[in-house]
């Protein structure tokens, strides 16, 4: 089974300071509430997002739903893996894709550098 613990690097929440989180560490004690409400969209800013990476279909889902209603920037940090379906609906939704060179290192329980890609999608 693949781990959701997996914290955001600081040096990526710092770029992203000023977004809401829909997602805190822990999500899966969040994700009904976070997933069926409506996100804070904080004034001059967006939303950040590092969904579980075990089950990322809904939080996709969820943001390209928030952004086809509001014109804020969402940005989520993925795993990099062009053979779902989840990611056959952002590029669908028009996403564009940052993908990183060489393995994030998280923080938390699993600070060493993760056995996948990683990359950033982003819905503006």
């Amino acid at each position: 089974m693949m781990s959701d613990d997996w914290e955001t690097p600081d040096w990526i929440m710092n770029i992203f300071r000023h977004y809401h989180d829909p997602c805190p560490t822990g999500a899966i004690d969040y994700a009904p509430d976070s997933l069926h409400g409506t996100w804070n969209i904080p004034l001059g800013g967006g939303i950040f997002i590092n969904p579980p990476y075990s089950q990322p279909k809904p939080w996709v889902e969820k943001a390209i739903r928030t952004r086809a209603h509001f014109p804020v920037t969402i940005v989520m940090l993925l795993k990099h893996d062009s053979s779902t379906q989840w990611y056959k609906l952002l590029h669908e939704a028009g996403a564009h894709f940052l993908l990183f060179s060489g393995r994030l290192t998280y923080k938390g329980k699993n600070s060493r550098p993760c056995a996948f890609p990683s990359m950033l999608a982003v819905l503006s």
